[in-house]
């Protein structure tokens, strides 16, 4: 029986539910344990943070469900063992990290949400993950981990000292807690804790020594100190402290981030601005504005990008279209071999398909558009008649092509855009309610495809279409035949 809102159940029902109640509370067995019952708790206004989110469902188009029935720790091993292989999907798994969404039911230690803040940091999109802290907050320890890794990686051990005085529980890093000690001006208990904690074992090697030379160098040995390959936010702002500055261009993505302020020269800047790029951390209107800052004054390596990108923005901007031919034909292989070309498309796509041009600088504009975000549109304006841009227009249109061409994976794209059906294990999935992992697995089944298993490339664009992805599986196509293609040219 149901209740409309606003609508009271009859007495006479409400009498039998309570005569019921009774009889069966009387009929039921007599208790086992004089112990109070386990009673869950939760305050009914308090959000869950893991469901927090920087874009809102009608941004994403994504349900808000779509983690909900997925296992915390499945979820967790495929966003950590994605590899995506073309910008587009490195942009939707992006748009996934920061939707708003409901955590899966059984993930009760934010598991899913830490996995989401540890990929956003392993991007370098530092900002987006400080945004999501921001509004979970730090209070759990393991957030609170992640919150202390980005703010020192920015240089901000302020604010993360400031916090573990107050709440001492939220860590039992043992190092953050001498280096927040004596950056307090504490001095002698720093050095107390730390020589605790070598007698007991709880720091030793190279993080002992480090912060040996940090509170007191006299006591060091005289041995050089090593960089870590893969140094913390703390073990680098310790190095930064000797006098010892680790230089970010071999370190992990994040630290590219710091290089983007150009405080160590444009040359680093340049190269932090092309790494996040590369990854899709970047915008691409911010990596040309760094390209452009002034002119390079040397050559070779990355400048020979730079004056190329410069020289091409010059005759663009002048509107003369043999100079334009002349050099897209010079920065585009320079743009290639930086694996560059998709930002390089998303700044010039349209502008290059109004110009008219001949030979192999035609063929670099129209690839420029099958690249850029108005691949469609640009598409159906297509003249030309080659077995290459059919092919290609054919899948910026989601339609299966008529005839083969001679591209990286075409047969494979083909035959996702020719009615292939989802695989069925993907279905299942999909049927219990598990959206967010299906896509996950789709974006596996595409990187495996990629690498060579032209069935998987296949089921990943089919699942993609089946979701209504189209925009995802049209561009994930087209980025993966046209930069593999430029990639087997070099």
């Amino acid at each position: 029986m149901t209740v409309e809102p606003g609508h009271s159940l009859p007495l006479a029902f409400c009498a039998a539910l309570f005569l019921a109640g009774t009889v069966a509370a009387q009929d039921a067995p007599v208790a086992q344990s004089a112990n109070p019952p386990r009673v869950d708790e939760a305050p009914l206004s308090a959000p869950n943070p893991g469901a927090a989110g920087l874009l809102s469902p009608r941004l994403t188009g994504l349900t808000t469900d779509m983690w909900r029935r997925s296992d915390p720790a499945t979820l967790e091993g495929l966003i950590r063992a994605l590899d995506l292989p073309v910008p587009a999907l490195r942009a939707h798994m992006r748009v996934m990290m920061l939707a708003e969404a409901d955590p899966p039911a059984d993930d009760r230690d934010l598991a899913h949400l830490t996995a989401r803040l540890t990929w956003l940091e392993d991007q370098g999109l530092v900002e987006e993950a400080l945004a999501l802290l921001d509004i979970t907050g730090v209070q759990d320890p393991h957030l609170f981990s992640i919150w202390s890794d980005l703010a020192l990686l920015l240089g901000e051990s302020a604010p993360v000292c400031r916090a573990l005085s107050a709440q001492p529980r939220l860590s039992d890093d043992l190092s953050l807690r001498i280096f927040c000690t004596a950056r307090d001006g504490d001095w002698r208990r720093a050095a107390l804790v730390l020589q605790s904690a070598q007698t007991l074992g709880d720091i030793r090697g190279r993080r002992a020594e480090l912060l040996t030379r940090f509170l007191d160098p006299e006591l060091a040995s005289d041995a050089p100190l090593l960089p870590p390959v893969r140094p913390t936010p703390l073990e680098f702002r310790l190095f930064e402290a000797l006098g010892e500055p680790l230089p970010t261009a071999p370190l992990p993505l994040p630290f590219a981030v710091l290089d983007l302020g150009g405080d160590n020269g444009w040359r680093a800047q340049i190269q932090a601005a092309e790494r996040l790029a590369r990854a899709g951390s970047l915008p691409a209107n911010r990596l040309l504005g760094i390209y452009t800052l002034r002119q390079p004054a040397a050559s070779g390596g990355v400048w020979d990008r730079v004056d190329a990108l410069q020289d091409f923005e010059r005759a663009l901007n002048r509107g003369t279209p043999d100079a334009i031919a002349q050099e897209l034909e010079r920065v585009w292989p320079q743009m290639a071999s930086g694996r560059l070309l998709v930002p390089f498309a998303e700044l010039y796509g349209e502008r290059l398909s109004e110009i008219s041009m001949d030979g192999r600088a035609a063929g670099l504009a129209r690839r420029a558009g099958f690249l850029s975000p108005a691949y469609e549109a640009l598409a159906l304006e297509l003249t030309d008649g080659s077995r290459e841009t059919r092919f290609l227009t054919a899948i910026a249109r989601g339609l299966a092509p008529a005839e083969m061409a001679d591209l990286p994976h075409a047969q494979a794209v083909a035959a996702g855009f020719s009615g292939a059906a989802m695989p069925r294990t993907l279905r299942s999935q999909l049927a219990e309610g598990r959206l967010g992992e299906v896509i996950l697995r789709a974006m596996v089944l595409f990187a495996s495809g990629a690498a060579g298993n032209g069935q998987d490339l296949t089921d990943a664009i089919a699942a993609f279409r089946s979701l209504g992805l189209e925009d995802l599986a049209r561009r994930s196509a087209l980025e993966l035949m046209i930069l593999d293609a430029e990639r087997a040219r070099r």
